[in-house]
Parts: structure tokens; sequence; C-alpha cells
């Protein structure tokens, strides 16, 4: 019997939310958990590469948790837990790097781009794209949605997977590992921040998902803009303001907003106030359910621990056949 597609994607735990978290990652793994076995992880392991602080990585680990249950996501539906909840994703990181070569690594983007901006080249973040192999593989993915800054890490994933395949795939018979596949959302690849740039807690640039009116309104005002007057038509095509409002606003609202940029008259400090409460009354909803959450202290770890229950019931069936495969 055919199982169904299985669908896997992660989150770091290394801040609060923001809106570019949620609709780069978790709008559109919340809309799978209707296609297919959706299994979601809080990539703590990953997250040590940057986060030095034991206590903010345990609490970030329940934010993420409690968030992306009040943002939609059926924990009957899905399956959310912690990355270090299923160790065995670190034993098959190990076994996959036996194959990899270093070149490969070394033209990896996101590590490049890291030490670029001054990050320590330590061998953890060199063997990142290795771990995330770990992760989307251990559990036999069909489909894994990823921002198009993480296509290749998917790629990647691959590479190292068809390695695992050739190298040992003739002592049974089959492949050893599943190949899976990216999903990219187009219209959400990438989310701009208040400066222009993809928005990132790296970046400073963030408007988190569930900071308050005040702190909300703040940083929609802050939205970097150029000195065209007021009475002057602005280019709508490069907005940051329009972008955002394209995410929470109907094309009918959207196109009303384009048109009174074309026209002119009207300043960017009137759009960003029309941006401000689309926002706030967007996530309405999801601040109502996270307070309701927060009134049930034991439901978050019940959540996990189910969702941790599941995933291992899945990585032991690959590792058993992966040990088997190499000898071990």
């Amino acid at each position: 019997m055919k199982r169904n597609v299985r669908i896997l994607s992660g989150i770091q735990p290394t801040g609060i939310l923001h809106i570019g978290n949620y609709f780069g990652m978790m709008r559109p793994a919340i809309a799978l958990q209707d296609e297919g076995e959706a299994l979601y992880f809080i990539a703590d392991y990953h997250a040590l590469t940057s986060l030095r602080d034991p206590l903010a990585l345990r609490e970030n680990s329940r934010r993420v948790a409690l968030d992306f249950l009040a943002c939609g996501l059926n924990p009957d539906k899905a399956a959310l837990f912690r990355q270090s909840d299923v160790p065995q994703v670190t034993e098959l990181a190990w076994i996959l790097s036996t194959v990899t070569p270093v070149s490969r690594l070394e033209l990896a983007h996101s590590y490049k781009d890291k030490i670029a901006r001054g990050a320590t080249a330590a061998a953890g973040l060199f063997t990142y794209p290795v771990l995330m192999a770990a992760d989307i593989l251990i559990y036999d993915s069909d489909i894994v949605p990823v921002g198009k800054d993480q296509k290749q890490h998917l790629e990647i994933a691959r590479d190292i997977a068809t390695r695992i395949n050739e190298t040992f795939g003739s002592m049974r018979e089959g492949q050893v590992l599943n190949l899976p596949e990216a999903r990219i959302q187009a219209q959400t690849e990438v989310v701009p921040g208040i400066d222009g740039q993809k928005m990132s807690k790296s970046y400073g640039n963030t408007i988190d998902i569930f900071g308050d009116e005040k702190e909300m309104r703040k940083r929609v005002m802050s939205i970097v803009t150029d000195s065209t007057p007021v009475e002057a038509p602005k280019d709508p095509d490069t907005s940051t303001i329009v972008q955002l409002y394209a995410l929470v606003a109907s094309k009918e609202e959207v196109e009303e907003m384009r048109e009174q940029f074309r026209k002119g008259g009207c300043g960017y400090g009137d759009f960003k106030k029309q941006l401000f409460e689309k926002l706030w009354d967007y996530f309405a909803p999801m601040r109502k359910r996270r307070d309701e959450i927060l009134r049930h202290q034991d439901y978050i770890e019940s959540v996990l621990a189910q969702g941790a229950g599941r995933a291992n019931s899945i990585a032991d069936g690959v590792m058993k056949r992966v040990r088997k495969a190499v000898g071990l």
C-alpha cells in the first residue's frame, strides 16, 4: 500500500518570529498539512551555530512551538517536534559526511554569506548542509518547502543521497535514501524587511508576528522610503510597502494602493498606516489563539512529545535500513 506524500520543513529557534518567517515558511507549511503527512521540526541543533545561551535556546524553541500552533498548525494533521528529540539525525549526518566532498560544501552560499558577515568559521557552520540533508533524508521526505535562498541546501541533500545510493544501493533492492523534491512558493520566496533587504533577525529589519501594537506600528512606520514628494507619482513596483501589503490585503485592495501610488497626492506615511492596520487585523485571530494556548501550559509539551514519537518511529525505520546498507 502506497503511503501518503510526506512533507518536511524546519524552522530555527534563534529569536522571536517575524512576518518573514510566517509568510516565507509557516503559512505555506500550515497549508501543506492538508496535502499529506506533514513533519515540522524546530531546528535547535542548527541554532547552536549562532546561539550560545542554553536558556534562550530552550525558551525560543518553546516559543516557536507556541507561535506555530497559534498560527494554525494542527497537531492532529502535522507532527511538530524538536530536532534534538530525534537523535538519530546526528548519526545519519555522520554517515552522510563520509561521502560528502569538501568541495561541495565550500560552494554553499549560506556558509560564504555568514563568513562574509563576520561569523566564526566553525566546523558546524561549514557542515551545516550535511545536517540539513540528514534532517530531510531521515524521514523519507517527498516534498520540502523551501525559500529560494534554501534551494541549494536541498540540492546538496539530493546530491548526498545520490552518492549514498550509488555507493551502497547495490547491497539491497531499490535505493537506500529517498530523493526529495523542492517546492518553492514564488510569491513569498523573499519577504522584504523594513530596509528593503530580505527580512531577517540578523539584519535587524523585522516586524514581529506577535509584537505589541505600539511596537508593530513603530516598525511599520520605520520602513525605508525615498524622498518623493507627497503630490508626486510613486513607483509601486519598487515599494517595500506595496510588497508587504500584498501579503495581507485582497487583490482589489492591492490594486487600489498601486493606483494611489501612480496617481500621487498621498504620502508614504499614509500608505504605511494602511499597511499597519492590515497587518494588525490579519494577525488578530492568531493573537487570540496564542493567548488561549498560554492558559494551558502543558499543551505545548504534549504536542511536542506526540510529534517526537511520530518522527522517531519513522527515523528508526530509515536508520535500520541505512545501517544495514553501509554495514553497521
